[in-house]
């Protein structure tokens, strides 16, 4: 299976770029990006600096033969503006969908959303109301589409937190998990489940934190 990888440089991306590593049902991993890693050295694996995550015009080849796609980039909420947050979360998304459609229509779609997205568009709060945007855009394109909604992400390895919310819920972790499968899931069970997904389908489009967490368990 062929792979194409958005935002591989991210906790999730990053996890599911080693999923694809090491699994022997990959041949090729195309990994968009922003400006080279060189962090991976691999024969399957083609970095592509990206420079506009909104046309792909001049990078079309690489959405040809495509299985599998995952889009996994985001911003965290309070590091963007409105607009820019909108753009990312939807503009870039959409584009990616779209270019994807139109050259390998049959591929497997992945989305990291998250949890609370809503499908409305009416929420107050721009993580929600443009998550939840993005995914009905993408849904009305046809594609074998599967969004991820997962709750509280635990870093299982270590990190510098984006801001003091994610600081105070790592603290908190322990306690959090009591709250049960819709409250967290660790990073590399919510990779290896879109991995899982990828590869194998679902019934669901929308897989929200306690349908990923038994994704993990097949």
């Amino acid at each position: 299976m062929n792979v194409i990888l958005a935002g591989s440089s991210g906790m999730i991306g990053n996890l599911i770029l080693e999923e694809c590593l090491q699994s022997d049902k990959i041949n090729e991993i195309i990994s968009l990006v922003r400006r080279p890693t060189n962090t991976k050295s691999s024969n399957k694996i083609k970095e592509i600096v990206i420079q506009d995550f909104e046309h792909y015009a001049s990078q079309s080849v690489h959405f040809q033969n495509i299985d599998i796609a995952f889009f996994c980039i985001g911003v965290y909420t309070g590091n963007a503006n409105h607009a820019e947050f909108k753009k990312i979360t939807v503009n870039y998304a959409l584009a990616f969908a779209k270019e994807l459609k139109r050259y390998s229509p049959n591929a497997t779609l992945c989305l990291l959303s998250g949890a609370g997205a809503d499908r409305t568009e009416k929420s107050k709060t721009s993580f929600a109301r443009y998550k939840g945007m993005a995914e009905n855009q993408i849904s009305e394109l046809g594609l074998k589409f599967h969004s991820f909604r997962p709750a509280y992400i635990y870093p299982v390895v270590a990190r510098k937190e984006p801001n003091w919310l994610y600081q105070i819920s790592r603290a908190l972790y322990p306690v959090i998990k009591l709250f049960g499968n819709g409250a967290s899931i660790k990073s590399t069970e919510l990779a290896a489940a879109m991995f899982h997904v990828g590869i194998n389908g679902a019934e669901q489009e929308i897989l929200e934190n306690k349908d990923i967490i038994k994704r993990v368990l097949f």
